[in-house]
């Protein structure tokens, strides 16, 4: 098994004091973070204001966990498909819809990532 690198950095999108205090969070609450990868493949997530994450990643493959905050970075740490011993951590941005930045990805690659505005799959 595999951890599911769905471009986790991307979750960095308007962050502030995790689940409990959501007030930060809602311009990712509702809408889709999209990160984009150097070959142009794209991966989704989308964040819950109960602190829990739903992706999909470039090649398509599904994975959910829960992510909270540590200082000034969001970690994520994956339960499904499987639960990896470690979460991944990455700096907070903060921003709404529309806002674009540059990250690294789980996989080290650097990502173009934007927060768009609704559910839906890109």
């Amino acid at each position: 098994m595999r951890f599911v690198p769905i471009a986790l950095a991307l979750v960095t999108a308007v962050l502030a004091h995790g689940p409990a205090q959501a007030a930060g969070l809602d311009a990712a609450f509702g809408n889709t973070i999209v990160s984009t990868y150097p070959d142009g493949r794209t991966a989704e997530l989308w964040l819950d204001r109960d602190g829990a994450y739903s992706a999909e990643g470039r090649r398509h493959d599904r994975s959910s966990g829960r992510w909270s905050l540590k200082g000034d970075r969001i970690c994520l740490r994956q339960s499904k498909p499987w639960s990896p011993p470690v979460s991944f951590c990455t700096p907070v941005f903060h921003g709404g819809v529309g806002a674009t930045w540059t990250a690294k990805a789980v996989t080290g690659e650097q990502i173009h990532v934007r927060l768009v505005a609704g559910r839906a799959k890109t």
